[in-house]
Order: structure tokens, then C-alpha cells, then sequence
């Protein structure tokens, strides 16, 4: 049955006419036919030619091989996904990045190195000052020096920090007098000491200000106790005598 009858049929049975048994059976064999042709047409063509469009080459569509078979990049070990990194990026691209990352590790670790080293002096501005060398009679004079406030109760310093930290570059020298000041700022030779903490222990033993003074602190905290009590019985004692 051409497609026109088909069409004509079903305009029938739209209309409300319906179809018959003949019908159907006219119907479904049309249909049988027309599967048999379509199997039938792509078993003519060869299997060397392309599947397109004869007329324009570039709709080609090339034949696959079935031989070869795809292999995953990701490959899944232990419950963890790893990749192929060769498969991945070119070999190349590989060894020419590998190139750049170790110069630019290279490079990274030589600034580094030159920018942590640190100098042996203070530099020419500063007259070459040498780096500070912590020794222990030096670290004593630099807590004396931050102390100083205690020393003389009549002199005020501005206070420092607590995080105070002692100078990079630093050299100790001897003050030496001049000529005019022979007899007005000149210290005799018995009277010098060689650090400050030695110096300061030498004024203490001729002005002895620190141990009045932890008497004084003694005797207020003694107040209205038992001994001190017992020294004023005593001082009343030799009084009265």
C-alpha cells in the first residue's frame, strides 16, 4: 500500500469511521515490508567506503579501529584515585618544566641565603662596627645598664621595654681623658675596674646605700611584732639606767 492509502486510512479513522480487521492486517504488513528494505539497503554499501554524504566529503565519518583498546588515565589503589601523569603531559613539556621549577629552586635558595646571612659588621656608614659577641660579663653590664634607675634614686631614665633586646653590632672601648682633666675627671688607676658590675659593687662598699636602706625595709616590716617589741623594752631599759 503506498503512503498516500496510509494517509487516507487514517484520516478515516479520525473522521470516526474506524478501521477493520482488513485493515489493520493491510497495515501491519506494509509495515513488515518496509523493515525488510531498511535492513537489507546498509548490507549493500561496502565496507571500505566511508558512511556520509556521497556528495560532500567533509560529512565523512572515519571507521573506527576495534582492534586497539582504551586504557584509563586514573588508576583506583587502596581506595585512592592515582593518575598517569606520562599518559598525561607531553614528555617534553615534562622535562622542560622540570628544568624551570629546580632553576627557579636554585634561584629561591640563593636569595635566600644571602638575604639571611647576616654581616660581620655594621658596614662602612657605621664605621665597620663588629657584630656583638655575647659574653657573660657583657650580658651583666647590659642588665647593670638597664637597672640603672636603682642605682642612683635621684636620676630618672626612661623606661624600656620588657622585650629589650641587646644590640646586633656593639664594641666596647676605655674612656681616656684629656689633658686639661688630668686632676678634675681622672680616676686613678686603683679605682678602675674593668666592667660596670664592678664598679658598682665598689661605690656600694664605700657608700653602703644599699644596706641602710634594706634596714630601713627590715624595720618597717618588723613593726608591731614581738622583736620589735623586745628592742624597745631593751632600748627603755638602758634609758631608765
Amino acid at each position: 500500500m503506498p503512503v498516500e492509502a496510509c494517509g487516507d486510512i487514517a484520516l478515516q479513522f479520525l473522521e470516526g469511521g474506524g478501521l477493520n480487521d482488513q485493515d489493520i492486517e493491510q497495515l501491519l504488513l506494509e509495515a513488515e515490508s518496509r523493515l525488510q528494505t531498511c535492513k537489507v539497503q546498509p548490507m549493500s554499501m561496502s565496507e571500505g567506503k566511508a558512511i556520509g554524504h556521497p556528495e560532500n566529503p567533509l560529512l565523512n565519518i572515519p571507521k573506527l579501529t576495534t582492534g586497539s583498546s582504551l586504557q584509563s588515565y586514573v588508576v583506583q589503589r587502596d581506595d585512592v584515585a592515582l593518575a598517569d601523569t606520562k599518559r598525561i603531559i607531553d614528555p617534553l613539556q615534562m622535562t622542560l618544566s622540570n628544568k624551570s621549577l629546580s632553576s627557579l629552586k636554585t634561584r629561591q635558595a640563593s636569595v635566600n641565603s644571602s638575604t639571611h646571612k647576616e654581616k660581620p659588621t655594621a658596614g662602612a656608614d657605621w664605621f665597620h662596627l663588629p657584630k656583638t659577641e655575647l659574653t657573660t660579663e657583657l650580658k651583666r653590664d647590659l642588665q647593670l645598664i638597664r637597672m640603672r634607675s636603682v642605682l642612683d634614686p635621684k636620676r630618672h631614665y626612661k623606661k624600656e621595654g620588657g622585650k629589650a633586646q641587646p644590640p646586633k653590632y656593639s664594641q666596647l672601648g676605655t674612656i681616656i681623658e684629656g689633658p686639661t682633666e688630668f686632676f678634675s675627671g681622672r680616676i686613678a688607676k686603683k679605682d678602675r675596674k674593668k666592667t660596670f658590675v664592678e664598679d658598682a659593687l665598689a661605690l656600694e662598699r664605700e657608700t653602703k646605700r644599699f644596706a641602710s636602706k634594706y634596714r630601713e625595709i627590715q624595720t618597717s616590716k618588723q613593726s608591731g611584732k614581738r622583736s620589735f617589741y623586745k628592742n624597745l623594752r631593751a632600748k627603755r631599759n638602758r634609758q631608765s639606767k
